[in-house]
């Protein structure tokens, strides 16, 4: 009986505790809160570098131990005494984005490039950032202390319905396109131009981005070369806001002039591509490839690993500066202040200058921050492109950039000649290239079906664009075979009879 008595109590109390436990756990992980983040592919620091790679900055050694999303959760935890937990999700294309989004993914901070945040804010999809965001008193708001004077103006410059960018918008890499090349195999003249895509030079020896924005601009600017590169276009009083108009133009007229110049070039070209270009010149099976800043700098740095050196060249007639930046969702924030500092406190501890750099090294891209008062990575920046025991050396101002006046001189480098035309120059483009620079702006319902419409007929079968010629032996062709055919059947019939 005893024994019966101290079973059931052992039972009982193995009960209990078995109950107990869940509840406890359940309760741990309700205090801990969920941050569904949304970004670039391989667009963040992943740590676990090598002891070879620390940046030994004078100021101190930077290196990633650990991810930067676990970074972040712990120092979460230590900033602000709540636990919280990274959902991190990747995309390949904005549009990839977009149609998550509209299927139904929830996330709370995507990453989204310029013309596509445009488009979420038009669509009414974004949270604004908060008041206190934006205060430089907060010791930990890293991104309104650091973002470059440069890029703080373009986003408080531009507006969505009387919006402006910098109330719903971070940012996080910027850059330009243009064409990283073979110097051995294309002239810099040559490369120096978006006619590169239709040079017969290079025939099927160049790629171009498989996307219908870069690829539109890029037709628009070979297609108007002559009135862009001409000195009264570019002295005019207006020329920031004339360019920006003209490569962002989607009159009829110039939409259907780039569809039929994409059609032309196909032929022309090597390959339409969205990752492979930088393989393909690295590898050399193409000598010019349209890219992405950040992605030629990558190509760049790979090919000199085997003494093989690329060159890269923004078009004489105008550049597409493009920024990717963070913003926070509405239905996946969902009116909770705890989720908005989570996401906010994201924003800002990557903007952390030794952070940056981290996600620079290892991404190849440049932030959009400049440090402020932390000079930091203008010490990385040296750091990584300043001469030492070269002789052909210049001297590279950057002070647009980092202080918001060209001439300071506090931000001017002393580099190696040769990186006036590789990845100095596509990540901190020249003063003179961030003047023919230009974004590409949001194209609203109406534009953006007429833009699809003709990127399908670029990308598919034309059945429009087949000449009178063609089907007029098309014609004559189903004639004569149908007219074979009935003679046959005659001529069987004739022998039955």
């Amino acid at each position: 009986m005893k024994s019966k008595i101290i079973a059931a109590l052992i039972l009982a109390v193995s009960l209990i505790t078995a109950d107990f436990c869940p509840v406890s756990a359940a309760s741990e992980n309700e205090k801990a809160i969920t941050l569904r983040i949304c970004n670039w592919e391989e667009y963040i620091d992943q740590g676990e570098w090598d002891d070879d790679e620390v940046i030994d900055l004078e100021s101190g050694d930077i290196i990633g131990r650990n991810s930067m999303i676990e970074d972040f959760e712990n120092w979460y935890y230590e900033t602000y005494g709540t636990r919280v937990k990274v959902e991190y999700s990747t995309f390949g294309t904005n549009e990839d984005l977009y149609n998550m989004l509209t299927i139904g993914d929830v996330y709370d901070l995507v990453c989204p490039s310029e013309y596509m945040i445009m488009k979420l804010m038009a669509d009414d999809m974004v949270q604004p950032l908060s008041d206190g965001f934006f205060d430089p008193e907060v010791e930990t708001n890293y991104y309104i202390k650091g973002v470059s004077p440069y890029i703080k103006n373009i986003f408080e410059t531009h507006d969505i319905n009387g919006v402006t960018w910098d109330r719903c918008a971070a940012g996080y890499m910027w850059g330009i396109t243009g064409f990283v090349y073979n110097p051995e195999a294309v002239s810099e003249e040559d490369a120096s131009t978006w006619k590169l895509l239709e040079n017969p030079a290079y025939r099927r020896q160049v790629t171009i981005k498989d996307n219908v924005r870069d690829a539109y601009f890029a037709a628009v600017g070979a297609l108007k070369s002559d009135l862009l590169t001409s000195e009264e276009f570019k002295n005019r009083a207006d020329y920031k806001e004339a360019l920006q108009a003209e490569m962002n133009d989607v009159s009829p007229e110039t939409v259907d002039k780039a569809q039929h110049y994409l059609q032309q070039i196909k032929d022309n070209l090597y390959s339409f591509e969205t990752d492979s270009g930088k393989a393909d010149m690295i590898t050399g099976k193409v000598v010019a490839n349209y890219q992405w800043s950040g992605d030629a700098v990558y190509a760049m740095d790979q090919a000199e690993e085997d003494d093989y050196y690329l060159n890269f060249a923004a078009p004489r007639e105008c550049t597409n500066i493009y920024f990717d930046g963070w913003v926070m969702l509405k239905k996946g924030i969902a009116q909770d202040p705890s989720k908005q500092q989570a996401a906010e406190a994201f924003i800002n501890f990557i903007s952390r200058p030794d952070n940056v750099i981290r996600n620079m090294y290892y991404i190849g891209y440049s932030s959009v921050i400049s440090g402020g008062d932390d000079g930091r990575v203008f010490e990385y920046l040296d750091w990584n492109y300043g001469a030492e025991d070269e002789e052909d050396v210049t001297e590279y101002p950057v002070g647009y950039f980092f202080s918001g006046d060209s001439e300071d001189e506090d931000y001017v480098l002393t580099v190696p000649k040769q990186q006036l035309k590789r990845q100095l120059a596509a990540q901190y483009p020249s003063a003179d290239v961030i003047r023919r620079a230009s974004i590409m702006v949001y194209f609203d319902q109406a534009q953006s079906e007429i833009i699809n419409r003709m990127w399908i007929r670029v990308r598919c079968f034309n059945i429009l664009s087949v000449p009178a010629w063609a089907w007029i032996t098309l014609l004559f062709v189903i004639a004569a075979g149908v007219i074979f055919f009935l003679r046959r059947k005659a001529a069987k019939e004739s022998m039955y009879t």
